[in-house]
């Protein structure tokens, strides 16, 4: 398998700072009651929804019918929506910076609702770096489905095994792996550079390279 020449960045959790929980804690007492709301009411698997596509008030609603005894915490979610954002993540900000100084190409893949990007592009002036970005959102697609990652194929106009794939979704991983993507998955921020010069698109300055 030959080396990446271009890396396709997810942004939520890898370059920018983004947890629902955040903004939870702030309208729950106890964190163990903040913690239930999250796992049993106002899921990733419901906000997935509005990322396939699904308008936020509606996806709200049809909540709220399940759950009307939460209807202000369910509406806090998409009333109060940026305060779960905390920047961007520093040391993926350096790194688009170092692989833009070698004029590598990045690309962005990112599950996310079509009000909320221009937001969160706000947060950070590496998202600059990003010739092209495909928002689940306006495609009626979320990763894993591997359709997604054929459309940024498409946009990008570059095969799987020239892109490093980084994510921090092990179900996002999987899949960009089984479609032949080099992949790292995003856990350690400091791992990120390293993980950059193992895959030769940044060097080692550490020898001199």
């Amino acid at each position: 398998m030959r080396a990446p020449r271009g890396v396709l960045w997810d942004v939520g959790n890898v370059i920018v700072d983004w947890s629902p929980r955040r903004l939870y804690l702030k309208i729950f007492k106890e964190p163990a009651a903040c913690d239930r709301f999250l796992s049993s009411v106002c899921t990733m698997a419901w906000h997935m929804e509005t990322d396939r596509g699904v308008p936020p008030e509606d996806n709200t609603r049809r909540l709220i019918d399940r759950f009307p005894e939460h209807e202000a915490e369910i509406r806090a979610w998409w009333d109060r929506w940026d305060e779960m954002f905390d920047g961007a993540i520093p040391q993926t900000e350096a790194a688009m910076a170092a692989l833009a100084a070698r004029d590598v190409p990045q690309f962005g893949l990112t599950n996310m609702w079509t009000g909320t990007w221009s937001f969160v592009q706000s947060l950070s002036p590496a998202f600059v770096h990003l010739r092209e970005t495909v928002v689940s959102a306006d495609e009626g697609l979320i990763k894993p489905d591997p359709a997604i990652f054929h459309l940024a194929l498409d946009r990008t106009g570059m095969a799987p095994e020239d892109l490093l794939f980084i994510d921090d979704s092990p179900a996002n991983i999987a899949a960009a792996r089984t479609l032949g993507f080099h992949v790292h998955r995003f856990e350690d921020p400091d791992a990120l550079i390293p993980a950059l010069v193992g895959h030769g698109l940044l060097e080692d300055r550490a020898r001199g390279g």
